[in-house]
């Protein structure tokens, strides 16, 4: 091993640059040294034992100073000036997902729909309307007959209308990669249907300016009745066609192996997609990375690498080769005792826990103590002095100060502190204040880890995820089919089984068939 891998892991202090000076003419030598070594073809091994630690006395002593000490502490390292932490790293990931420009897309879809359906209700009216401006005085008087179809036609566009407003004009919850095929199939059906209409229109009313005005308003009556028809096979085709349970999806976060099982219908692959997200959401834990690290113990164990060199002699000794080996087996026990460490630690953060949970419900209930809701007539007869009476904004700020310590190594022993802030924690106070709502119910966010979108932020924009997957995303879903969706610290991988077809047997049983008989025995008492 080369010495040089000694000096890699030491971090020396700012301030000491003498000694800085002094380790690198060290490290000079010590290569000046290997070199001459190797040029000789002299073989050299050097095991380093695990119980050795890398780092100063200096180093080791940070757990024994305060929770804060890897935040107050600067050390320039011998290999790079620059530090990134975790945080600053998922800030910087957070920003770039929020300054991403908003995609035309999202709005185009809905808008074409709506000029194509507001085109589609528009022409009847446009045909009853140009012949009465056209040629009005050429037309036949229709009479009783076409002010019944007036009625008819007029209830007909206003439950199109409400219909085609319920169905079509939601906003979007999501921007689909390619276009959704059921709906543009349905959009194109009603470009043709209407663009016929109108072809038909203009060669047999407007071209030899029908007369027959009671034939011109069937004629948009049927054209409304098609509208509708065509928009009951829209209704069965994206909302009724998928509530049929035909597959199950099995959805596992990658980093930390959590799990869920949905069953769904009949879905494209980018519809399944948006519909895993929407789940996602509401059923899955939030993403904590700091819970995915070991314990400092294991993580700072360095453990001994052992490479055994023949250097030619026939005639070794069996004693060297007896003492390697023993040596061997000793690195491999030190190596399976890792998991009686692991254990302990686990452990042993169970204990502090469940010690931080401890103090922290008992600083709550003593907080909630010292604040009163003041009733209206006990305001109207209080002698007290008016700044002492508080609004929940007050009222939280004054009891969040008995609890903060507690609430601050609750959440630092339990790695949530980077999703509660104290402007966050009070604000939640101030709203159970205002509810009466009791301190368990204001622990219950803090104490069970809630779902992701508790801790979604109310003025951030949506969440841009990329989906992965090996065949094209509006291909409906089959047997075996795997997709991802991947963001940028994690993923979703979504495996799709067909639900069993159940074979259902009869049996019948007849009522009367059920009698029974005492068995008795010496010994039964009875």
């Amino acid at each position: 091993m080369d010495n040089e891998s000694q000096y890699s892991g030491y971090s020396y202090k700012s301030s000491h640059s003498r000694s800085s000076r002094k380790h690198r003419d060290r490290r000079d030598r010590h290569r000046s040294k290997s070199r001459d070594s190797s040029s000789r073809g002299d073989k050299s091994v050097t095991i380093q034992a695990p119980g050795e630690p890398l780092l100063d006395a200096e180093s080791t002593r940070g757990d024994d100073r305060d929770d804060n000490w890897g935040e107050t502490t600067t050390v320039v390292t011998g290999t790079s000036e620059h530090s990134v932490s975790n945080e600053d790293l998922t800030r910087a990931s957070k920003e770039l997902e929020d300054s991403s420009p908003l995609e035309c897309r999202r709005f185009a879809g809905p808008v074409l729909s709506g000029i194509l359906g507001l085109f589609a209700l528009l022409t009847p009216l446009a045909f009853l309307l140009l012949p009465q401006l056209l040629w009005r005085d050429s037309l036949e008087p229709c009479g009783t007959p076409c002010e019944g179809l007036y009625v008819s036609l007029a209830f007909k566009l206003l439950v199109l209308l409400i219909s085609s407003w319920a169905l079509f004009l939601r906003p979007p919850r999501a921007t689909l990669p390619r276009f959704f095929v059921f709906r543009c199939l349905l959009m194109a059906l009603v470009f043709l249907f209407v663009a016929s209409y109108w072809l038909f229109y203009g060669v047999r009313v407007l071209e030899p300016r029908e007369r027959d005005y009671r034939g011109i308003v069937g004629y948009a009556v049927s054209l409304v009745d098609a509208l509708l028809f065509i928009q009951y096979l829209a209704l069965v085709l994206l909302e009724v066609r998928h509530l049929r349970p035909a597959f199950c999806l099995k959805v596992v976060r990658t980093t930390d192996g959590a799990s869920r099982f949905y069953n769904v219908g009949h879905l494209s692959i980018q519809r399944a997609a948006v519909w895993v997200l929407d789940h996602y959401y509401t059923d899955f834990p939030v993403y904590n990375p700091a819970l995915l690290n070991l314990p400092k113990s294991i993580l700072s164990k360095k453990m001994s690498g052992f490479k055994v060199y023949s250097l030619g002699e026939e005639n070794s000794t069996n004693n060297s080769t007896g003492q390697s080996r023993a040596m061997i087996a000793a690195a491999a026990r030190r190596r399976d005792n890792s998991h009686n460490e692991y254990y302990y630690e686990e452990a042993e953060m169970d204990r502090r826990v469940r010690k931080r949970k401890a103090r922290l419900v008992v600083a709550v209930e003593e907080a909630f103590t010292h604040i009163k809701r003041l009733q209206d007539d006990e305001a109207a007869t209080s002698p007290k002095h008016p700044r002492e009476v508080m609004d929940p904004r007050e009222a939280a700020q004054a009891i969040f100060a008995p609890m903060a310590r507690a609430m601050q190594k609750y959440l630092r022993t339990t790695r949530q502190q980077p999703y509660h802030s104290m402007e966050s924690i009070i604000a939640h106070l101030q709203f159970c204040i205002t509810h009466n709502m009791t301190p368990k119910a204001f622990l219950e966010r803090y104490l069970t880890p809630g779902p992701t979108m508790q801790y979604q932020r109310e003025n951030g924009r949506g969440r841009q995820w990329t989906l992965v997957s090996e065949e094209p995303v509006t291909s409906a879903l089959r047997q075996g089919l795997v997709f991802s969706l991947r963001r940028l610290d994690f993923s979703l991988v979504v495996t799709v089984t067909p639900l069993p077809f159940l074979n259902l047997g009869e049996e019948f049983i007849d009522p009367k068939s059920h009698k029974f008989v005492m068995r008795l025995q010496s010994e039964t008492s009875v």
